[in-house]
């Protein structure tokens, strides 16, 4: 008897406890959406993520899963959370590979890096994966709108990078390192040819093979920039 009236005491206790647990059901595809949208409207942007989010995870095979979530990432976007938005877009690309918006999301992880993208003086990090991101785009997608929107920046981004080598190569001049500055003069010839910095980078060239007492090299990229840039200030400080 006693064992009986245990095992009920027991069987009362764990319905007590399941009782308790409250069943959460979805909600409503169209009620999280409108709540999404509201809050992204009002630029509450941590609000707009978790709604936009729910979406997707609540309703993975719907087909407004995929632009859940791009409007997630762009939430993070707005909210300078770039490493969120860069973590949304990586699982888009996972589950959304073949996806139209596809052209948007490499413009959108882009942006990401170019937003972050600091002063000459420093590493090129952000400005590199912001440029690997935006060549990607026009190589896989050159006809999109966002493809010639990624063409303009790029060019930013090839002089900007040039202009952080360039900077190194003239502290490297400073110091006297002529092999080390002579290697990233002539990168900037070799890999950002279309920049503004090449006209200065040969300039810089004929100083080095001068320094080192090398005229005959000296001489021959003086002739490549008056041949290339006749009328660049660089060639006319050319003695």
């Amino acid at each position: 008897m006693k064992k009986l009236i245990l095992a009920f005491c027991v069987l009362g206790v764990l319905a007590g406890c399941s009782s308790d647990k409250k069943i959460v059901p979805e909600q409503p595809l169209a009620e999280i959406y409108d709540e999404a949208y509201t809050a992204f409207n009002k630029k509450n942007y941590d609000k707009a993520v978790e709604k936009f989010t729910l979406v997707e995870t609540q309703y993975p095979t719907s087909p407004w899963a995929a632009d859940a979530l791009i409007m997630a990432a762009y939430s993070h976007y707005m909210n300078d959370d770039f490493a969120g938005a860069l973590m949304v877009t990586d699982r888009f690309m996972r589950f959304h590979p073949g996806h139209a918006d596809v052209p948007y999301v490499l413009y959108l992880r882009g942006m990401c890096y170019y937003r972050q993208v600091s002063d000459v003086r420093r590493e090129p990090g952000m400005s590199v994966y912001a440029l690997n991101q935006f060549q990607q785009l026009v190589d896989r997608f050159p006809g999109t709108e966002y493809a010639e929107n990624a063409k303009n920046k790029i060019v930013i981004l090839k002089n900007y990078i040039a202009g952080k080598i360039m900077y190194a190569a003239r502290n490297d001049m400073v110091a006297q390192n002529w092999p080390s500055a002579i290697t990233r003069f002539q990168s900037i010839i070799t890999d950002a040819q279309e920049t503004v910095m090449t006209p200065e980078a040969l300039f810089r060239l004929t100083e080095c093979y001068t320094a080192i007492g090398l005229p005959a090299q000296a001489a021959g990229y003086a002739e490549m920039l008056r041949k290339n840039f006749p009328d660049d200030e660089w060639t006319k400080k050319l003695k």
